[in-house]
Protein backbone atom coordinates (compact mmCIF):
# COMPACT_ATOMS: atom_id res chain seq x y z
CA UNK A 1 0.00 0.00 0.00
CA UNK A 2 1.32 3.43 -0.91
CA UNK A 3 2.03 5.76 2.02
CA UNK A 4 -0.56 8.41 2.96
CA UNK A 5 1.77 11.32 2.13
CA UNK A 6 2.27 10.08 -1.44
CA UNK A 7 -1.46 9.41 -1.78
CA UNK A 8 -2.18 13.01 -0.78
CA UNK A 9 0.28 14.32 -3.38
CA UNK A 10 -1.23 12.18 -6.12
CA UNK A 11 -4.80 13.04 -5.20
CA UNK A 12 -4.07 16.77 -5.60
CA UNK A 13 -1.72 16.68 -8.59
CA UNK A 14 -2.94 17.62 -12.04
CA UNK A 15 0.12 16.46 -13.95
CA UNK A 16 2.86 13.94 -13.32
CA UNK A 17 6.11 13.28 -15.18
CA UNK A 18 6.18 9.90 -16.90
CA UNK A 19 9.39 8.25 -18.08
CA UNK A 20 9.38 5.40 -20.59
CA UNK A 21 11.94 3.78 -22.86
CA UNK A 22 11.75 2.08 -26.22
CA UNK A 23 13.21 -1.36 -26.90
CA UNK A 24 16.62 0.12 -27.69
CA UNK A 25 16.59 1.77 -24.21
CA UNK A 26 16.17 5.31 -25.57
CA UNK A 27 14.38 7.17 -22.74
CA UNK A 28 11.74 9.84 -22.91
CA UNK A 29 9.97 11.77 -20.18
CA UNK A 30 6.83 13.85 -20.56
CA UNK A 31 4.18 15.36 -18.30
CA UNK A 32 0.85 13.56 -18.45
CA UNK A 33 -2.53 14.53 -17.05
CA UNK A 34 -3.15 12.63 -13.83
CA UNK A 35 -6.77 11.54 -13.98
CA UNK A 36 -6.87 9.73 -10.66
CA UNK A 37 -5.13 7.56 -8.13
CA UNK A 38 -7.03 4.53 -6.93
CA UNK A 39 -5.49 1.89 -4.64
CA UNK A 40 -2.09 1.14 -6.18
CA UNK A 41 -3.07 2.26 -9.68
CA UNK A 42 -2.43 5.61 -11.33
CA UNK A 43 -4.63 6.54 -14.30
CA UNK A 44 -3.12 8.89 -16.85
CA UNK A 45 -4.31 10.72 -19.94
CA UNK A 46 -2.00 11.19 -22.92
CA UNK A 47 -3.10 13.94 -25.31
CA UNK A 48 -0.05 13.77 -27.57
CA UNK A 49 0.13 10.03 -28.26
CA UNK A 50 3.70 10.16 -29.53
CA UNK A 51 6.80 8.58 -27.96
CA UNK A 52 5.19 7.58 -24.64
CA UNK A 53 2.38 5.88 -26.54
CA UNK A 54 4.76 4.09 -28.89
CA UNK A 55 7.06 3.04 -26.05
CA UNK A 56 4.24 1.59 -23.97
CA UNK A 57 3.04 -0.55 -26.86
CA UNK A 58 6.33 -2.49 -26.69
CA UNK A 59 7.77 -1.79 -23.22
CA UNK A 60 5.30 -1.38 -20.33
CA UNK A 61 7.89 -0.33 -17.73
CA UNK A 62 7.34 3.22 -16.48
CA UNK A 63 8.69 5.55 -13.85
CA UNK A 64 6.53 8.39 -12.52
CA UNK A 65 7.94 11.38 -10.66
CA UNK A 66 6.18 13.72 -8.26
CA UNK A 67 7.60 16.34 -5.89
CA UNK A 68 6.42 17.56 -2.49
CA UNK A 69 7.56 21.18 -2.53
CA UNK A 70 6.79 21.64 1.18
CA UNK A 71 9.12 18.87 2.40
CA UNK A 72 11.41 18.93 -0.66
CA UNK A 73 11.00 15.16 -0.96
CA UNK A 74 10.71 13.64 -4.38
CA UNK A 75 9.01 10.37 -5.17
CA UNK A 76 9.68 7.92 -7.96
CA UNK A 77 6.88 5.44 -8.56
CA UNK A 78 7.88 2.50 -10.73
CA UNK A 79 5.55 0.01 -12.29
CA UNK A 80 3.88 -1.48 -15.32
CA UNK A 81 1.55 0.45 -17.58
CA UNK A 82 -1.15 -0.79 -19.81
CA UNK A 83 -3.13 1.07 -22.42
CA UNK A 84 -6.82 1.12 -21.52
CA UNK A 85 -8.80 0.08 -24.58
CA UNK A 86 -12.48 0.85 -25.22
CA UNK A 87 -14.79 -1.05 -22.90
CA UNK A 88 -16.38 -0.65 -19.47
CA UNK A 89 -13.27 0.69 -17.70
CA UNK A 90 -12.49 3.04 -20.59
CA UNK A 91 -16.05 4.40 -20.54
CA UNK A 92 -15.92 5.00 -16.76
CA UNK A 93 -12.57 6.78 -17.06
CA UNK A 94 -13.77 9.00 -19.92
CA UNK A 95 -16.79 9.99 -17.81
CA UNK A 96 -14.49 10.86 -14.89
CA UNK A 97 -12.23 12.78 -17.27
CA UNK A 98 -15.13 14.87 -18.55
CA UNK A 99 -16.24 15.62 -14.97
CA UNK A 100 -12.70 16.57 -13.96
CA UNK A 101 -12.38 18.79 -17.04
CA UNK A 102 -15.39 20.86 -15.92
CA UNK A 103 -14.04 21.21 -12.37
CA UNK A 104 -10.53 22.19 -13.50
CA UNK A 105 -11.81 24.62 -16.13
CA UNK A 106 -14.05 26.30 -13.57
CA UNK A 107 -11.22 26.62 -11.05
CA UNK A 108 -8.82 27.99 -13.68
CA UNK A 109 -11.32 30.57 -14.96
CA UNK A 110 -12.13 31.75 -11.41
CA UNK A 111 -8.44 32.06 -10.55
CA UNK A 112 -7.75 33.90 -13.79
CA UNK A 113 -10.62 36.35 -13.33
CA UNK A 114 -9.68 36.99 -9.69
CA UNK A 115 -6.17 37.88 -10.86
CA UNK A 116 -7.54 40.14 -13.58
CA UNK A 117 -6.24 37.91 -16.35
CA UNK A 118 -7.97 36.46 -19.35
CA UNK A 119 -6.52 33.76 -21.50
CA UNK A 120 -7.89 31.00 -23.67
CA UNK A 121 -5.78 28.36 -21.89
CA UNK A 122 -7.65 28.86 -18.61
CA UNK A 123 -10.25 26.48 -19.94
CA UNK A 124 -9.22 22.86 -20.22
CA UNK A 125 -10.36 20.93 -23.24
CA UNK A 126 -10.11 17.31 -24.19
CA UNK A 127 -8.83 16.81 -27.72
CA UNK A 128 -10.62 14.36 -29.99
CA UNK A 129 -7.70 11.95 -29.87
CA UNK A 130 -6.27 10.81 -26.55
CA UNK A 131 -5.16 7.65 -24.76
CA UNK A 132 -5.74 6.38 -21.25
CA UNK A 133 -3.09 4.46 -19.31
CA UNK A 134 -3.42 2.41 -16.15
CA UNK A 135 -0.17 2.08 -14.16
CA UNK A 136 0.22 -0.57 -11.46
CA UNK A 137 2.71 0.84 -8.95
CA UNK A 138 5.14 -1.85 -7.79
CA UNK A 139 7.90 0.17 -6.14
CA UNK A 140 8.19 3.60 -4.54
CA UNK A 141 11.43 5.48 -3.90
CA UNK A 142 11.48 8.52 -1.64
CA UNK A 143 14.35 10.89 -2.31
CA UNK A 144 14.88 13.12 0.71
CA UNK A 145 16.03 16.74 0.62
CA UNK A 146 19.61 15.69 1.39
CA UNK A 147 19.70 12.86 -1.14
CA UNK A 148 18.78 10.01 1.18
CA UNK A 149 16.77 7.27 -0.52
CA UNK A 150 14.10 5.05 1.01
CA UNK A 151 12.63 2.18 -1.00
CA UNK A 152 9.20 0.63 -0.53
CA UNK A 153 7.88 -2.35 -2.50
CA UNK A 154 4.14 -2.12 -3.00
Amino acid sequence: MIAKKIRALLEHAEFIDVATADLSCRPTVAPKFLLKFDNDFVYLVDYVMSRTWENLKTNPLVSLAVMDTETLCGYQLNGLAEIVHPGALYDRLVKELLEKEVILSTERVIKGVSRGKTHESFEAGIPARFALFKVKIEEVLEIGPRGEIKKEDV
